[in-house]
C-alpha cells in the first residue's frame, strides 16, 4: 500500500488521488552530459527553450549537485550516476591509473579496457567493463526481472560502458569515423549500420558551423594562449573529413542522440510492461571544453545546441506515447582557461609548473637521492595519483617519499599532498558534500589496490596543462567546486517542479530511481540516499 501511495503522490493535479496511477514509468533515460558543471548549467539557463527548459522549469531540480569525490573526470564520474557508489566502492579511481606488477611496458591501465588481453596498452586497448566492482541500476533490474531492456549509447566508451554495466544488451560509443561500435566481437547490427552510415555521410560534408545566438555575442572576442593561437571566436566550421573537429562539436551530441532514439523504436523501450532504461552519455561539451575552453563562443553555441537537440528528442518520445522518467546530470565539471581567467578579473589563474609533471619530477628526485637513471614516480599527470618505482627497497622508497613530499609540500601551486597511509586511515566521508574536507574528498575517490602512494592536489586555479599549443588548453579534475559541482535535474510528465538548492551527490540518482520503480536496493550496499521528488506532502522514497 505504501508502495502505491508513494508512487502516486510523484504526480500533482486536481484529479482525485484514486484517479491517479501507481504505476512506474515505462523507460528511464539518464543522461550525462560530459562536463556540464553546475557554474554553466547556471550560467545560460535563463536563455533555455528546448529540452533543459523542459527539465529546469517542470521537474525537480537540484543545482547544486556534487561528483563529490576529488577524482573529477570522466571515467570516476560516469561510475558513480547508475550505481549509487562513489569511486572508493566501484574501483574507478581515474580515467588511468598504475599497476608497477604488470609486465607491460607503460604500467597504464585505463578504466574501461581488459589489460590481460595480449598486445594491448592504455592507448590500444580492448574495451570491457570488468574494472566496474559494483552493478549498476539497469543491471539490478536485469536481476529482478531479466525482461528488462538495458541500453547505453555515448560518444565515448567509458560512459556508455560505466552507465550501462556489464549486463547491458546493447552497449555503444562512437569510435572516430567509422562511427558507433560495441565490444571486441559484436556485430554492427542494420540499426547501428544505418545511423553510421548517416553519420559517415555528415561527416564528408564540409560544414559552415552554426550560426551565433544572440546571447554568445558578448563573448565572442579571441583569447591568445601562446604561439599564435587562439581560442573563444569559433562556429565549428570544419572541413569535409574532420573527426576530430566533428567530435568537438554539436554535431557529435546530436548523432548520438539519433542513435538514441533509433534504439528505443527498434527495441519498442517502453513499450513493454516492465520498466527499462536507456543511458545517453552526450560528450560533446567535454570536447568542447578541453579544445576551446568554457566561456568563449564555442561553448556558448554547444550549450544552445544541446538544449534544441534534447528539446527534439524529449518530442519524439512524447510523439510515441512513452512513459518515461528522465534524469540529467554529468560526470564532472570544468574549469575556463587560465589565460582568460586573467583576461576577466582572476590574476591567480595560470598554468602548472612542468616541475611538477611525474617526468620532471622523477628526474628531480632521483638527482637529489642518488637514484637518478631510473624512472622513480609514475603518473598520468602533473596531479592525482603518483605511485613509486616497486623495485625500491624499503629504506629507498622511505628517502623518496621524504623528498618528493618535501619538494612538493614546499611548491607555491600545490595545495595539500596526502599519503596512501594518510587517506586510508581516513573515515569514509558523510554529511553534505560541499561542507567536505579535502582528505574526505580523497578517501571518496581511494581504493587500496588501485591508488597512488601520493595524491597531489593543486590550489585552486591552476590548470594542470603546461602547455596549450600542443592540444587541450583546458581540463578539470580538480578537487575544487568548479569541477565537482554539478546539476541534477529529474522530469517525469505531471510532475510538480521545485528547485531544492542543498547540496547532494550523485550518488543519490541510483536509489531515487530504484525507489520510483519500487526497486529495493539495501542500503549497505550503496553510499547514496534516496531523494524525495515529491513537492508538498508525500515522499516517493516511501517505497525504499
Amino acid at each position: 500500500m505504501m508502495k502505491k501511495l508513494a508512487a502516486a503522490l510523484l504526480f500533482a493535479s486536481a484529479a482525485p488521488l484514486a484517479a491517479q496511477s501507481p504505476a512506474p514509468p515505462k523507460l528511464i533515460v539518464a543522461i550525462s552530459v560530459d562536463q556540464f558543471s553546475g557554474d554553466l548549467f547556471s550560467e545560460y539557463r535563463q536563455y533555455y527553450s528546448g529540452g533543459l527548459k523542459r527539465l529546469t522549469e517542470h521537474g525537480a531540480v537540484f543545482p547544486r549537485g556534487y561528483q563529490s569525490h576529488a577524482a573529477t573526470e570522466t571515467c570516476p564520474g560516469h561510475s558513480t550516476i547508475l550505481t549509487g557508489s562513489r569511486p572508493s566502492r566501484t574501483g574507478i579511481i581515474a580515467n588511468t591509473w598504475f599497476d608497477l606488477s604488470t609486465a607491460r611496458a607503460d604500467k597504464a591501465v585505463y578504466c574501461a579496457e581488459d589489460e590481460t588481453q595480449p598486445g594491448t596498452n592504455s592507448d590500444a586497448y580492448v574495451a570491457s567493463p570488468i574494472h566496474l566492482k559494483v552493478p549498476t541500476l539497469g543491471g539490478r533490474m536485469k536481476i529482478a526481472n531479466p525482461a528488462t531492456r538495458v541500453v547505453s549509447v555515448s560518444g565515448k566508451d567509458r560512459a556508455a560502458i560505466m552507465m550501462g554495466g556489464p549486463t547491458a544488451d546493447q552497449t555503444w560509443w562512437m569510435s572516430g569515423a567509422q562511427g558507433f561500435v560495441s565490444y571486441k566481437g559484436i556485430a554492427v547490427p542494420p540499426l547501428v549500420a544505418k545511423v553510421n552510415a548517416a553519420l559517415a555521410e555528415q561527416l564528408a560534408r564540409l560544414s559552415a558551423g552554426y550560426d551565433l545566438p544572440p546571447q554568445c555575442a558578448a563573448r565572442d572576442f579571441p583569447v591568445l594562449i601562446g604561439a599564435g593561437k587562439t581560442v573563444g571566436t569559433g562556429r565549428f566550421a570544419r572541413e569535409a573529413g574532420d573527426y576530430k573537429a566533428f567530435r568537438a562539436s554539436p554535431e557529435q551530441d546530436a548523432y548520438t542522440l539519433v542513435l538514441a532514439a533509433a534504439a528505443v523504436e527498434s527495441m519498442g523501450l517502453g513499450k513493454q510492461a516492465q520498466t527499462d532504461i536507456l543511458s545517453i552519455g552526450l560528450s560533446a561539451t567535454d570536447y568542447i571544453g578541453h579544445t576551446y575552453g568554457t566561456e568563449g563562443t564555442e561553448s556558448c553555441i554547444q550549450i544552445d545546441r544541446l538544449d534544441k537537440e534534447l528539446g527534439s528528442f524529449f518530442d519524439r518520445l512524447d510523439r510515441d506515447g512513452i512513459d518515461y522518467m528522465v534524469v540529467l546530470t554529468a560526470d564532472h565539471g570544468g574549469h575556463d582557461l587560465p589565460e582568460r581567467y586573467r583576461e576577466n578579473g582572476i590574476p591567480t589563474a595560470a598554468r602548472v609548473d612542468p616541475a611538477l609533471t611525474p617526468k620532471a619530477l622523477s628526474a628531480t628526485i632521483g638527482e637529489r637521492t642518488g637514484l637518478a637513471g631510473r624512472k622513480l614516480i609514475w603518473g598520468d599527470g602533473p596531479a592525482g595519483d603518483l605511485y613509486f618505482d616497486k623495485g625500491l627497497n624499503a629504506a629507498q622508497r622511505a628517502t623518496v617519499e621524504a623528498e618528493t613530499l618535501k619538494l612538493l609540500r614546499a611548491h607555491p601551486q600545490v595545495e595539500r599532498v596526502f599519503t596512501k597511509a594518510e587517506i586510508a586511515a581516513a573515515p569514509a566521508p558523510s554529511g553534505p558534500p560541499e561542507s567536505w574536507s579535502l582528505l574526505q574528498e580523497a578517501r571518496a575517490s581511494f581504493d587500496p589496490a588501485r591508488s597512488g602512494d601520493l595524491l597531489l592536489m593543486l590550489k585552486p586555479r591552476i590548470t594542470p596543462i603546461p602547455d596549450p599549443t600542443k592540444g587541450y588548453v583546458a581540463t578539470h579534475g580538480s578537487p575544487w567546486d568548479a569541477d565537482r559541482r554539478v546539476p541534477i535535474l529529474f522530469w517525469r510528465k505531471g510532475m510538480r517542479p521545485f528547485e531544492q538548492p542543498m547540496g547532494v551527490e550523485t550518488v543519490d540518482i541510483m536509489p531515487t530511481l530504484a525507489a520510483v520503480i519500487g526497486l529495493p536496493v539495501p542500503a549497505t550496499e550503496i553510499d547514496g540516499r534516496c531523494l524525495d521528488l515529491v513537492a508538498g506532502e508525500g515522499d516517493s522514497c516511501a517505497a525504499r
